[in-house]
């Protein structure tokens, strides 16, 4: 199958003889070969590889448009070419613009000289003498000897006393009549008490004591600012109640620890008193 398929391909089997052919033909041609003309012919074929990769290296460096130029290290040069000459033309404008400003400095230097040229210089000017005319000597004006009525007359005279005590009696009587309406004002006006409602817890001794007793020694206590409210018995236990009493005082005449001092008194049925509640009217 190996022979058959190579049978039908078209392979060059017999190359080497057509090489030799050449060969032959072209040492008839320029006479036989030596080696030495062999090795120069291969020098030269090195030298003209080196000089042709010299051009092109040089062609690529230049930006030369040849194969492989777009691509690689000559493309890369062609992109610096491009970016310097748009600096070029960059820096040509730039010197445009400095030419015209050198110009305009110039023109307004020239015009600035020309007006300072044109200005008239200040002339100084000399000052003015005044004719002075010789002082003359004055006389102090004599006083005259006053009178003795005339000194009289200005001793009598004052000027700032009267009216100075005019003016703080007048005032002194304003104060005073607007202290006194001051006063009548606030006297009219009613006044704010401060009042607390207080709830006391009263514990007797014992369950033998007598509660309706103990509520009348309570309630028989009379001081100015105090008004006995409602009141109940309360158990606590094992037969024994407190009594629970309301009253409402005022908080300038009446405290808790006057109460509670009122109260303790009755020592036979008051063994302590307790403040459950106690609120701001």
């Amino acid at each position: 199958m190996a022979t058959n398929f190579l049978a039908h391909e078209k392979i060059w089997f017999d190359k080497f003889k057509y090489d030799d052919a050449e060969r032959r033909f072209y040492e008839q041609m320029n006479g036989p070969v030596t080696s030495g003309s062999r090795q120069e012919n291969g020098a030269s074929v090195i030298l003209r590889d080196i000089a042709r990769a010299r051009e092109n290296i040089q062609k690529s460096l230049a930006g030369s448009s040849g194969p492989g130029a777009s691509s690689g290290p000559g493309g890369d040069h062609s992109e610096l070419i491009v970016r310097i000459t748009s600096l070029e033309v960059e820096n040509q404008n730039l010197r445009g613009v400095v030419q015209d400003l050198q110009q305009a400095i110039s023109k307004l230097e020239a015009r600035l000289s020309s007006l300072e040229k044109s200005s008239p210089t200040p002339r100084a000017t000399a000052p003015q003498t005044q004719h002075v005319s010789p002082m003359r000597q004055v006389e102090p004006p004599t006083k005259k000897g006053a009178t003795p009525a005339e000194d009289d007359e200005d001793k009598d005279i004052d000027l700032f006393g009267s009216d100075e005590e005019e003016e703080d009696k007048e005032a002194a009587r304003l104060r005073e009549e607007r202290l006194r309406q001051y006063a009548e004002k606030k006297a009219k006006k009613p006044t704010l008490v401060a009042k607390s409602s207080i709830l006391l817890d009263v514990k007797p001794w014992d369950d033998e004591t007598d509660m309706a007793q103990l509520e009348t020694c309570v309630r028989s206590i009379q001081l100015d600012g105090l008004v006995w409210g409602a009141s109940k018995l309360v158990p606590v236990g094992y037969g024994i109640r407190k009594l629970q009493i309301q009253c409402v005082v005022e908080d300038d005449k009446v405290g808790t620890d006057l109460l509670e001092e009122e109260i303790t008194k009755f020592e036979e049925h008051v063994q302590s008193v307790d403040i459950a509640a106690f609120n701001k009217i």
